[in-house]
């Protein structure tokens, strides 16, 4: 064994194992031994005692917004890293949109890896973007994947942004064949414009502050049909499919049959999907918008159901933070303002307060947030877990502690979330960055960002 740095015990520490009292051995960042609770500290190394807080593996967050460089107004790497490391949550992989330049090149990607450095306070994974004009062979794909990006992100439909075009089925096709070959996964924003522009005709005249006005617009149809499409492909091409933020839980029933015939094709869904309900929102709180669209409590049911069966398997937030003013929230009107929910710090605590309420476990929770998105993003055996191998990525949490989200308080750029004065469960008292303390409640943040850009397990 190398030299030990530092123990951290825990009598609640979360392991791929399930939960147990455990003294945690860290040398050089990363987790070397993990041992009975009352085995010896070796000379030297620094005690660090969780007492009774849970010991969680860091979160981490494949699907996160913070449009560095070029829409820094909107979110950054300064503001978005401190809300993660508040949140738990000690890696990211952020999106290769509405940033500019956006990352499907590598200038895109060299860009993006600069604006990140000495200003990330957790880790930072980068995802390329597949989109028209790098969708065919020899057009991009192979070197970013071999410059580090550990994943590729795709649009159906319109991204919201000119810099980053969606793409067709030819397009998708092409694209997945080669995607395919490197053996990354592809992310898709599963919505189909068809279905939306009837969506769009049939909310036409209605008034646009009520939320039901807006989730007539995109209907479940575009989902729906957009998964079958991916499922489609996946089978053909051999491609790794991943859909982000299912919101229609019409399309179970898609991913269930792809599960069946062994098809690659995973999922996710995120916080607001399984804490909000769209008959609850107000009119005008556009706070809640987002893409897709919060549907109805019974939907909000159904993601749960699946998420305990294990059909779907992880959940990620989503982040994808704005202004006021991209928000209207003057004018309330859901149809012009901004889709996007910001919830990097808050993610932890809202699916916890769901979950506990409906019987799952912290293991659960270790599962759903930490080690199916390390899989997924290709970092298992490196993060995600408490385990052996791993960096010492740790979050001490207190599942029982109740608090009552104030907007104000919150790390992110902006602060609009529909969660503010949401009485959550579940406080993050410290964090834990390959075994260095980078953040505590009380004392806030320690020391200058130490963030590192993350690329694939090897």
């Amino acid at each position: 064994m190398s030299r030990v740095d530092a123990v951290i015990r825990g009598k609640r520490v979360v392991t791929p194992q399930g939960e147990r009292p455990a003294a945690i051995h860290v040398a050089r960042g990363v987790i070397v031994a993990i041992t009975d609770l009352d085995e010896p500290t070796p000379p030297g190394a620094v005690a660090i005692d969780a007492g009774d807080l849970t010991v969680l593996p860091g979160l981490v967050d494949t699907h996160v917004h913070i449009n560095e460089p070029g829409r820094t107004e909107w979110e950054g790497f300064t503001t978005a890293t401190r809300a993660a490391a508040a949140g738990g949550v000690t890696t990211l992989v952020d999106m290769p949109l509405n940033s500019v330049p956006p990352t499907t090149t590598l200038e895109g990607l060299r860009a993006k890896v600069r604006a990140l450095e000495e200003k990330a306070r957790v880790d930072v994974a980068l995802c390329g973007g597949l989109v028209p004009s790098n969708a065919g062979p020899g057009q991009g794909i192979r070197e970013l994947f071999d410059e580090g990006v550990l994943a590729f992100k795709c649009f159906l439909a319109e991204s919201g942004v000119a810099e980053f075009s969606h793409v067709h089925e030819a397009e998708l096709r092409s694209g997945m064949i080669e995607i395919a070959k490197v053996g990354a996964p592809l992310f898709v924003h599963a919505e189909l414009p068809e279905p939306l522009s009837e969506g769009e005709k049939a909310a036409l005249g209605l008034d646009p502050r009520r939320y039901d006005t807006y989730l007539r617009s995109r209907p479940r149809t575009a989902e729906n049909a957009a998964v079958e499409l991916v499922l489609r492909l996946a089978k053909e091409t051999g491609c790794r499919a991943h859909i982000v933020h299912l919101s229609s839980s019409d399309a179970l029933t898609t991913f269930r049959r792809a599960r069946e015939a062994s098809v690659p094709l995973t999922v996710e869904t995120c916080p607001h999907y399984l804490t909000f309900a769209s008959e609850e929102i107000p009119d005008g709180d556009t706070a809640f918008k987002c893409a897709p669209p919060i549907r109805e409590s019974e939907n909000r049911d159904k993601l749960w159901e699946a998420l305990r069966e294990g059909l779907v398997d992880q959940v990620v937030t989503d982040h994808s933070p704005s202004s006021a003013e991209m928000k209207c929230s003057g004018s309330g009107d859901f149809m012009k303002a901004w889709g996007g929910i910001s919830s990097l710090q808050i993610g932890l605590a809202a699916v916890w307060t769901g979950a506990r309420a409906r019987g799952a476990t912290v293991s659960d929770m270790a599962r759903w947030m930490s080690e199916a998105p390390a899989r997924l993003a290709g970092l298992a055996g490196r993060k995600g877990a408490i385990a052996v191998g791993c960096d010492a990525d740790l979050v001490f949490w207190d599942p029982d502690a109740e608090h009552t989200i104030d907007a104000k308080t919150l790390e992110h750029r902006h602060k609009i979330t529909p969660y503010a004065g949401r009485a959550l469960r579940g406080v993050v008292m410290r964090t834990i960055l390959r075994g260095e303390t980078i953040y505590e409640r009380d004392e806030g943040f320690i020391g200058s960002p130490s963030g590192r850009w993350t690329r694939r397990s090897v």
